[in-house]
């Protein structure tokens, strides 16, 4: 079988890399030049996708990228000194088993772990998607697939390519920046933020960082005036959004023009119904992001990329039946990711000030409380804090195991 994935960032190298070890002739475009290696953001890693990562091998590796944060140095408006929280603590009620990873540093991992048995192609993109599975491309040759994988992000080429611009979603009321700074605005080992209502920004480095990396969070009154492809206007919003927060804001706010890396999106919700059309499918943010920053989707989309692969093993390559099984196992888990990011958005960028006393004064009760308290406490709630956690891996060794040794016929 011959399976096009588009998006080699992370959903598509976890499809690449499962496909590939079974046999599958795996293919691989993204439309940068190179491997993305510059700018991004840190993303958190959960229990199940933890668990992939370790059935894939490369757990050692994602571990030994982790960005270190262990302290929480919260500013306040109305303290003369930042409130100081154990960081580990509170990601400890969200999860037992949790890693916050650069977003780049994760996706060249996993491409490390594909790259061997798949093919990658990068400065192209698709240009049309036939029935029988005919792919143009801007660049390359005309090919043929048995299955093609939107793995391309919220604003996927394919999903637009097969589903077109009318796609259900729902902007959460929030927006996301992401600065790259000079290592020396941050200290190794703490995140610094800055919490007012309705905008926080923070600022974190990691040991194996030559930069530091500024994170904007906003809620404006009314949406703005946007468009995700224009950088200039992107830039003046931001600044216009934190204008008067400190200094050390304005500091980080100063490097907007020269910065070699900027990002910029709406926190928007796909609300699709179904992530398939004929030969094609899609995973991640593509077909189910509940929302940048609020959602966990980087964990969800490592889930939903091995969900799909190993459903495709399993089925033999009869995609109909393999696209089935994978949204019907998929359903819940975006139902709940979804749920959880619209309480997030307004949770962690509070629209009041009791909203921003409220948020401090929890992390600083579970900075000092006993872990084993505040986890049984959070267990509580496994559609809630703890939705990762709960989502059990399902285990298709013995599926996959059959099919290494049989490839699926082309």
């Amino acid at each position: 079988m011959r399976v096009l994935i588009s998006g080699a960032s992370i959903a598509g190298p976890v499809v690449a890399y499962w496909l590939a070890r079974s046999g599958w002739d795996v293919t691989v475009v993204e439309r940068a030049a190179a491997l993305r290696k510059a700018g991004g953001h840190a993303v958190d890693l959960f229990r199940p996708a933890m668990e992939i990562s370790e059935r894939m091998g490369v757990l050692t590796r994602v571990q030994a990228r982790a960005t270190g944060a262990t302290v929480l140095a919260v500013h306040r408006p109305w303290a003369p000194e930042p409130a100081r929280i154990d960081y580990r603590k509170l990601i400890g009620v969200v999860s037992d088993r949790h890693v916050e990873i650069m977003r780049d540093d994760l996706s060249e991992i996993y491409y490390d772990a594909s790259r061997d048995n798949a093919e990658y192609v990068f400065g192209d993109q698709i240009t049309s998607i036939a029935h029988d599975g005919k792919v143009t491309f801007e660049h390359s040759r005309d090919r043929r697939f048995d299955v093609i994988v939107g793995a391309d992000g919220l604003h996927s080429g394919v999903r637009r390519l097969v589903f077109g611009d009318d796609v259900p979603e729902t902007f959460l009321g929030g927006y996301l920046a992401v600065v790259s700074v000079p290592k020396s605005l941050a200290r190794e080992g703490e995140m610094s933020g800055y919490f007012e209502p309705r905008r926080v920004a923070m600022v974190y480095t990691a040991d194996h960082l030559d930069d530091a990396r500024a994170v904007f969070l906003f809620r404006p009154e009314l949406p703005l005036d946007y468009d995700h492809r224009d950088g200039a206007r992107q830039r003046d919003q931001l600044r216009s959004a934190f204008a008067g927060m400190g200094r050390e804001v304005d500091r980080w706010l100063d490097e907007v023009d020269v910065t070699p890396a900027f990002y910029f999106d709406a926190i928007t919700q796909l609300e699709m119904s179904t992530w398939s059309r004929g030969r094609v499918t899609l995973v991640g943010d593509a077909g189910y992001c509940p929302g940048p920053a609020v959602g966990g989707s980087t964990s969800l989309a490592v889930y939903g990329a091995y969900v799909l692969a190993n459903e495709l093993v399993c089925a033999r390559g009869d995609h109909a039946a393999a696209f089935a099984a994978y949204e019907r196992r998929m359903e819940q888990p975006v139902l709940h990711s979804r749920s959880l990011a619209r309480v997030n958005a307004k949770t962690i960028v509070p629209g009041s000030q009791w909203g921003v006393r409220a948020l401090i004064g929890v992390a600083r009760a579970v900075s000092v409380l006993p872990p084993t308290l505040t986890r049984a406490v959070a267990r509580l709630n496994d559609k809630g804090i703890r939705l990762y956690d709960s989502m059990l891996v399902p285990d298709y060794s013995s599926a996959t195991n059959r099919r290494s040794t049989h490839p699926p016929a082309s």
